[in-house]
């Protein structure tokens, strides 16, 4: 259209139309760049969009930066900042202003700390720093914790009050360090190397509260990396908000995205341990009183099966006579059977019998006599008495006794208890 109305003869055109047009060329001629200068004349609009000039010593451009856009910075512009900001060159054709459409806001000189960034990122991930394998498991119950950062900052208020919270018994060491400012990137690593000297921790929380970029710069230092490797404390960095990312992040052993959240990962949780040694108290009563009953079952099997040597001794007396009259009637039958069979034999083959009858019943006499010599209850008869333990057990030698020992007697008719004085070998 612009090319139509530039061939006629004599084109004339609204102010809507040049400026529309003016528009297009704008927009078409220069793509997004990144331009630097200082704000002023800064004006948040109720809509959420911003309105500034961006300005060096010799010019200023109208700006604006709409709200879907501000809205994802983490920090706030103000007057007299200077910025670099990715912009579009527009015009706005109500009143024929020549402004730039911002896109991206960063604080100036951002663009050579992020090159430096990924240059000290790509190096160390090049020399294996952010080897996963290298990484190492935090202790699930230190005994105690480490933590690495500024004495004033409120990071160590937020993490103190979180590890007090959680697990109160677990004792602190503080090694204190500046967390910005000049040099406090080789102050920062000596308070890593000195925790590691020391070995007195079981893990080392390395925190700080959110900053800007420069701010957070610190823990983008090599020297930090490379205390934070060698480390020989498993260390958890907790360092500014959840979208801060620093060196320091990849290098550790675990990354948390706030000072709070390291704290909470390195510690467990007092109630969840409490609850978990209820449970565990629990199961231990149960599989006690399972036991106890197995074993007072296993016990009342036994004590069944379990004579008293008293009881032993009445079953062998009963025994050894039912043998006796089992031996005697067998005899019997035995001698009258050969007695008929042999009452018609002469009378000397029946002197014979009688004679071989005579030396049986005499024999059989003297077995029933030894048999009762044998019972143990004539040997209680003849003045012997069994000793036995408080137990119950049989004692067979003095040995088996002590002073004021409680033993039990049984005589032929009775027992009694009685207590050791005096023991002989």
């Amino acid at each position: 259209m612009a090319a139509d109305l530039f061939s006629s003869p004599a084109p004339v055109l609204s102010v809507s139309d040049l400026n529309r047009l003016a528009r297009e060329v704008l927009e078409r001629s220069f793509p997004l760049f990144w331009v630097a200068g200082e704000i002023s004349n800064l004006t948040r609009a109720a809509s959420g969009h911003w309105y500034f000039s961006l300005k060096d010593d010799k010019a200023q451009v109208r700006c604006v930066m709409f709200r879907n856009k501000n809205m994802v910075l983490d920090w706030q512009p103000k007057e007299g900042d200077h910025v670099e900001a990715r912009a579009l060159v527009t015009l706005y054709e109500a009143r024929g202003d020549f402004q730039l459409t911002i896109e991206a806001l960063q604080r100036a000189g951002l663009g050579a700390l992020f090159e430096a960034f990924e240059r000290l990122k790509a190096k160390l991930e090049r020399a294996g720093l952010f080897d996963p394998a290298r990484k190492r498991p935090l202790p699930a119950h230190p005994r105690q914790i480490g933590i690495v950062t500024s004495p004033d900052a409120a990071a160590l208020r937020d993490v103190l009050t979180t590890l007090r919270r959680r697990m109160p018994a677990i004792p602190l060491v503080i090694y204190p360090t500046p967390v910005q400012g000049k040099g406090a990137a080789e102050l920062i690593a000596q308070a890593i190397r000195t925790a590691g000297r020391r070995a007195e921790c079981d893990v080392l929380i390395v925190c700080r509260g959110g900053g800007s970029l420069e701010d957070l710069w610190q823990f983008n230092e090599e020297v930090v990396a490379r205390a934070i490797a060698a480390s020989t404390i498993p260390v958890i960095s907790g360092i500014g908000h959840e979208t801060d990312v620093t060196i320091a992040d990849f290098v550790a052993d675990v990354r948390a995205p706030t000072p709070t959240a390291a704290a909470e990962l390195v510690t467990p949780d007092r109630q969840a341990v409490q609850r978990q040694l209820a449970q565990a108290a629990a199961r231990l009563a149960r599989q006690l009183a399972f036991t106890l009953a197995e074993r007072m079952q296993k016990l009342d099997t036994l004590s069944y099966r379990l004579i008293h040597p008293g009881e032993k001794i009445r079953r062998h007396r009963e025994q050894t006579i039912g043998l006796q009259a089992r031996l005697a009637n067998a005899i019997k039958r035995k001698l009258e059977t050969a007695q008929a069979k042999f009452t018609p034999w002469p009378p000397a083959l029946r002197r014979l019998m009688a004679q071989q009858l005579s030396l049986r019943r005499t024999q059989l006499q003297r077995t029933a006599q030894n048999l009762e010599h044998l019972s143990p209850q004539q040997v209680l008869n003849r003045g012997y008495s069994l000793v036995r333990t408080a137990s119950g057990d049989i004692v067979r030698s003095s040995a088996e006794l002590h002073h004021q020992d409680t033993i039990q007697l049984t005589f032929a008719q009775g027992g009694a208890d009685a207590m050791i004085t005096h023991t002989t070998p």
